[in-house]
């Protein structure tokens, strides 16, 4: 993840927030398939976030 681009951790930050959302409510009707997913998702979005705050400080120190 640390390759890719600002632009392109914000868009795979939008793409697994959609994705969070649809886990979450096939949660709640029980048509979730693998519930070990969410928690993939989740931490992936915490990775992003992450790097972007990363980026900002180090932006901002320069």
């Amino acid at each position: 993840m640390r390759t890719k681009t600002d632009d392109q951790l914000s868009e795979a930050l939008v793409d697994l927030k959609r994705e969070a959302f649809n886990l979450r409510f096939q949660a709640a009707t029980n048509q979730l398939e693998r519930p070990a997913r969410i928690r993939e998702v989740r931490r992936d979005i915490a990775r992003i976030k992450t790097l972007q705050g990363e980026r900002t400080r180090t932006a901002e120190a320069k």
